[in-house]
């Protein structure tokens, strides 16, 4: 089988900038820097996806790896080198002094080399499909067999968990037969180790040592952790051979049920098939092919949800909204569905994550996010369910599925009835205008949802622009499908007047003549707010675009002026006063600079829907807008694409490592500008 390979340019002053990810499935991940040094407090070499309560719990915290040379023959003692890993105390690895070579994707895999001294070795890291387990297999390239010593090290604790000068843990070990466990009390599962090696030692030494996590004390978080390690492997190693260690929370049959070479093949035959099932083949979409695997995973703990989809022969599925701390989110899922599932060739897993949000529909809306150790969703968003009957038209469009629509139109009338009454966090339609409104006081309800304790930072109350452009495509959507489902239905010419009169009112409404573009919210708590966002574009992007085209045009050179970059869309423009150029610092600061100028990378998919509808026939000019997103999986995490980007050159990438939805509209705007 051939792999899709990506090689990286080793260079010091960057490796512990650049991080990699492995993920299971579950939601569970492995995660660190190039140089396998943790930064930040989800750097981890496992974090397993367990049920509610628990949630994601780093596991295996830190390795420490290290080559043991023969001893000389004129001192007569061995020589021990670090080549990764944080080392303790006073003999911390030096970031510019490691022994990586060569750093590579395999079929998205990572894959290390190191060159120490005469000794050439080779790393790999993968986690086995729906397990909470890590396999790191070790392969001697050179020709000089050597030692290798591999000291796990761990402080159980939620992922997402700051660091708190806490007293000090107590863990208990054992090792039997080569089962080695670490266990800490009945709340968390025991850490199961195990080896597959030739020939190999345990030496037991009990050790606690402090680490310093940069990126946390940079972000302005206690960064400094306490870490326990039991002792040391010595495991030996023969030119050409390989060995392993594995470290999972699973039960001990399901660890020992593959060897390290059955996992790492049958995990790239499970990569290979997902290549082969995707609607576009290039290098580049490829990859993203692979890292849209990432966020679809099936749920730890939602035994309810699984029982109602096995009783209508479906599996349950969600998204991850990005990583490392993002949960399922409902807004993110619905945006992300049509480039994760439809171009990636996994349209039935779009039909399971449709119905398992369905499920979930209370008061006319659908879950904003189902919080880290709960197994209930949080309903606090004007929009997520507006994008759900975006993204059940996409799947429509896309499927021949007259099941599901059948299944969830009761559910989509109840919605929009839901929507005309009133509902939760007053959104409600003004029977007047036809608009929707939305807004309470503590709450951020659109996708610009910044909040620093009681500050919500854009709090948008009122009437903003692309919630209306989504729910006037709702309504359209609902009508075209009761047209072909229900055609008697009572609600069909209601909704089609509405329809028109949202319209109406919008056009009538929303454009701000002095600026040439929308506002982007009338009837606030302060009148209209003409600060000028990306949030517009909307009103053109959609399959249903609620704007006149007359105004398309100046939208859109407004938008290309003011906020196009070249990793999406800006969220303010420039020469608003509240406009912050950098996303860094401390979380107030971070959360000022969110949604005030930070460039956004989804948003490079509207926007390209947007031009492509007024230059239908210029889709390689369209495919130009996604160029730098090439470059960029070489940087920050390696293979992905991140959530955010300075707004400013030289437009350094921030926030998630990997999110869902960049990946999801890179993917679909690469396949709908294809020749």
């Amino acid at each position: 089988m051939e792999k899709i390979i990506r090689k990286i340019n080793i260079e010091n002053n960057t490796n512990l900038n650049r991080e990699w990810l492995v993920t299971n499935g579950l939601g569970g991940y492995a995660s660190g820097t190039l140089c396998c040094i943790p930064t930040r407090r989800y750097h981890g070499y496992l974090i397993a996806a367990l049920a509610a309560p628990l949630g994601r719990i780093i596991m295996l915290n830190n390795l420490i790896e290290q080559v043991c040379f023969p001893a000389d023959l004129k001192t007569a003692k061995s020589k021990i080198v670090t080549f990764a890993g944080s080392q303790l105390e006073d003999e911390q690895l030096s970031e510019n002094r490691t022994y990586l070579t060569e750093f590579r994707l395999e079929n998205g895999l990572p894959v290390w080399k190191y060159t120490i001294e005469d000794c050439i070795l080779e790393k790999t890291l993968l986690m086995p499909h729906l397990q909470n387990t890590i396999y790191i297999i070790y392969r001697l390239l050179s020709q000089t067999p050597i030692q290798l010593l591999l000291r796990p090290s761990v402080e159980f604790r939620p992922h997402g968990k700051p660091f708190t000068r806490e007293r000090k843990k107590e863990y208990t070990f054992s090792a039997k037969s080569n089962q080695f466990e670490i266990y800490l009390n009945s709340i968390f599962p025991s850490l199961k180790i195990t080896v597959d090696a030739e020939k190999y030692s345990f030496t037991l030494d009990n050790i606690q040592y402090e680490l310093n996590y940069t990126y946390e004390s940079q972000a302005g978080y206690d960064s400094v952790s306490s870490l326990w390690s039991p002792g040391f492997f010595c495991l030996n190693l023969n030119p050409g051979s390989s060995t392993c260690i594995i470290a999972s929370s699973e039960s001990w049959d399901l660890i020992r049920t593959l060897s390290s070479k059955e996992a790492i093949d049958a995990e790239h035959i499970r990569r290979t098939h997902l290549i082969e099932n995707a609607m576009i083949k290039s290098d580049f979409s490829t990859e993203l092919v692979l890292a849209a695997d990432q966020y679809i995973i099936i749920p730890a703990g939602r035994t309810a949800d699984v029982i109602r989809a096995n009783a209508l022969g479906d599996e349950i599925r969600t998204v991850i909204a990005g990583y490392h701390w993002f949960t399922d989110w409902g807004r993110d899922t619905m945006i992300s569905l049509e480039g994760l599932t439809h171009i990636t060739g996994r349209t039935t897993e779009a039909r399971w994550i449709l119905r398992t949000f369905a499920d979930y529909v209370k008061n006319g809306l659908i879950p904003n996010m189902f919080p880290e150790q709960r197994k209930q969703g949080i309903y606090q968003t004007a929009d997520a369910t507006l994008w759900f009957f975006h993204a059940l038209d996409r799947y429509l469009t896309n499927v021949k599925d007259k099941l599901i629509l059948r299944m969830l139109l009761p559910k989509l009338i109840d919605i929009i009835e839901a929507h005309f009454k009133g509902t939760l966090f007053g959104i409600a339609v003004d029977l007047e205008d036809g608009l929707l409104s939305q807004g309470q006081q503590g709450y951020h309800l659109t996708w610009m949802d910044a909040k620093c304790g009681d500050w919500i930072v854009t709090p948008r109350r009122g009437k903003a622009v692309e919630i209306n452009a989504l729910w006037y495509n709702a309504l359209c959507v609902i009508i075209k499908f009761l047209k072909k489902e229900q055609p008697e239905n009572k609600n069909l010419n209601k909704y089609s007047e509405y329809a028109a009169k949202a319209r109406e009112s919008f056009n009538e409404k929303f454009w701000f003549e002095q600026g040439g573009y929308l506002y982007d919210i009338i009837d606030g708590e302060n009148g209209n707010d003409s600060a000028l966002r990306p949030n517009q574009i909307f009103a053109i992007s959609l399959p249903h675009e609620i704007l006149d085209k007359k105004y398309w045009q100046q939208v859109l050179n407004t938008v290309q002026t003011k906020l196009l970059t070249p990793f999406g869309l800006r969220s303010l423009s420039s020469d608003h006063p509240d406009y912050k150029a950098k996303y860094f610092g401390d979380l107030r600061s971070r959360d000022a600079a969110y949604h005030q100028g930070t460039v956004w990378s989804w948003l490079i998919g509207p926007y390209i829907d947007a031009w492509l509808k007024i230059y239908p026939e210029e889709k390689s000019k369209a495919r130009h807008f996604l160029k730098s997103f090439e470059d960029h999986l070489n940087e920050a995490c390696i293979g992905t694409v991140s959530e955010i980007f300075d707004a400013e050159k030289p437009f350094t990438a921030r926030g998630c490592i990997s999110q869902a939805w960049s990946v999801a509209e890179i993917l679909r705007c690469l396949y709908k500008t294809m020749e």
